[in-house]
């Protein structure tokens, strides 16, 4: 007769791929066997949100979660299927499962509906699923008061330590991980996108700690700067490589450490980090919208602004704006870095966004999801909150329509970012590289290797405040702003309730601002 198989406690890892400061894996650790399971899941892979990039960068972080994992004693276990399915298989033949153990996640539509259905089959089964939280996002909440106050108390609290051992479980085989291709997903034109994993996540905090985040504040805007002065952790915050509380502890002791020392350099460094530090707050703040309401990823935060564009979007346009064939070159040389790099910086993401919803008048739930698809750092909660701020859908934000032509000039005064990406311009002069209509020569280059522009900007912009601007009237919008304000505004000191006309002020850069 074989030995009896004891009862296993699963971790189910999600967006959370690491082993420090992981409460599930700690707390599980105490309490018995354990199971670390990672489930690629097909089905999620055919949502429109997801790409060939974000499987890539999530294969690097699975690689290096099941080397440290191994360290430990029982590498990561992959299984492919349905997460139910999956699960149920385990307790069936395995010896049972005492108990799931997992992080809350503030995923997509599809990962919400998904953790109903785990949640429904671990009652039925009489398992406990023991979940806890990620970071500052709360489940259930009640209130936005206070919320930035156990923001921080959280966030200082100290860390999980991992477990020393984990037993092995050599009646545990894993599932080779399978290939993009095998799940169905498409090269997407990524060539040099950021390798995945804590080893990777570490560098990049540590190295931006240190000095690399020198010249942020000034430089977060700028597509060529930002790219190394930007501490580049967005997409290790999204599938959890790194923690938020690992990363604010870290920025708070190095600000520590800085505030002794005087030369200029550090001084700027010093600066620098209290700009990061704010927006590790913001990051949580704009995923507590989606999680406060999952609705948010489909339809508009403010009732009276549904319908505001149509559902469909132009086929030419969207194609036109996704690809960087616009005609305005900086607003092209950006989406081309995108796709290439699978990042931008914030300002830059919220132009392009602003001129796909305003001279463009495209959906946003259109033009988000080419988005979604083509970061590498794309968190649902702040990504459609940021989609919807962009649009001008929320109702409480200030509207900002982007001038792209100003913005090349702005942060590409000497046209090296759009000459790197837009190389069909290399015969217009310096002088009119981001206006080529305005060349003497320009029919050259315009309709033959490069568009004309595909909007005029002016009209386009005027035409878009007057429709915004006039379904943002009447009682009935500002009752609706009120009370989008109370559910999702923030309530940190300085930041005003802009659903409330009469207390209107300019908000802080920082809320339109959040750059990692």
């Amino acid at each position: 007769m074989g030995r009896a198989k004891k009862p296993l406690h699963v971790v189910w890892f999600k967006r959370d791929l690491r082993v420090a400061d992981h409460a599930p894996l700690a707390e599980a650790a105490r309490s018995g066997l354990v199971l670390p399971l990672y489930i690629v899941e097909p089905d999620l892979w055919r949502q429109p949100d997801v790409s060939h990039r974000h499987f890539g960068f999530l294969s690097d972080c699975l690689r290096d979660l099941s080397d440290e994992l191994s360290k430990l004693g029982q590498p990561l276990v992959i299984r492919i299927g349905n997460a139910v399915d999956v699960l149920r298989a385990i307790h069936a033949t395995h010896g049972g499962i005492s108990a799931l153990w997992s992080h809350e996640e503030t995923g997509n539509g599809w990962t919400f509906a998904r953790d109903k259905a785990v949640g429904e089959w671990a009652r039925e089964s009489g398992i406990p699923w023991h979940v806890r939280r990620q970071h500052g996002v709360e489940r259930r909440m009640n209130t936005r008061d206070g919320w930035a106050k156990r923001w921080d108390s959280l966030m200082a609290a100290p860390q999980a330590e991992p477990p020393r051992t984990l037993t092995a479980l050599p009646d545990l085989a894993s599932d080779a991980l399978p290939s993009a291709a095998a799940l169905g997903l498409a090269p997407d034109g990524l060539s040099a996108g950021q390798p995945g994993g804590r080893s990777h996540a570490l560098n990049l905090l540590f190295s931006f700690l240190e000095g690399r985040g020198r010249t942020y504040r000034r430089a977060m805007s700028n597509p060529l700067e930002g790219a190394e002065a930007c501490s580049r952790l967005s997409p290790h915050l999204a599938f959890g490589t790194l923690s938020m509380r690992e990363a604010a502890q870290a920025t708070w002791m190095r600000q520590r450490e800085l505030r002794a020392e005087r030369d200029r350099d550090v001084a700027a460094l010093r600066e620098s980090l209290v700009s990061f530090s704010g927006r590790l707050h913001w990051h949580c703040h704009f995923i507590q919208k989606l999680e406060s309401e999952p609705a948010i990823e489909f339809r508009e935060f403010h009732p009276t602004l549904r319908g505001l564009r149509a559902d469909d979007p132009d086929p030419a346009l969207l194609k036109a704006w996704a690809d960087g064939e616009t005609g305005y070159p900086f607003l092209d040389a950006c989406m081309r870095s995108l796709r290439a790099t699978g990042w931008l910086n914030f300002r830059m993401r919220a132009m392009v966004m602003s001129f796909a919803s305003y001279n463009l008048w495209l959906p946003w739930r259109a033009t988000g999801l080419h988005l979604a698809r083509m970061f590498t750092d794309y968190e649902p909660g702040i990504h459609w909150s940021q989609v919807q701020m962009q649009s001008g859908t929320t109702g409480i934000n200030t509207i900002r329509i982007y001038n792209v032509v100003k913005q090349g000039y702005d942060q590409d005064p000497e046209g090296i970012f759009v000459r790197r990406w837009v190389p069909e311009l290399a015969t217009v002069p310096d002088s009119f590289l981001h206006e080529p209509w305005r060349w003497d020569e320009a029919r050259r280059v315009l309709g033959q290797s490069y568009p004309a522009p595909i909007v005029d900007l002016k009209a386009s912009t005027q035409a878009a405040k007057d429709r915004i601007y006039g379904a943002r009237q009447g009682q009935r919008f500002h009752a609706a702003a009120d009370a989008v304000q109370e559910r999702h505004g923030s309530r940190k000191s300085g930041i005003p309730m802009t659903g409330q006309k009469k207390r209107r002020k300019k908000s802080p850069s920082t809320q339109l601002d959040f750059d990692l």
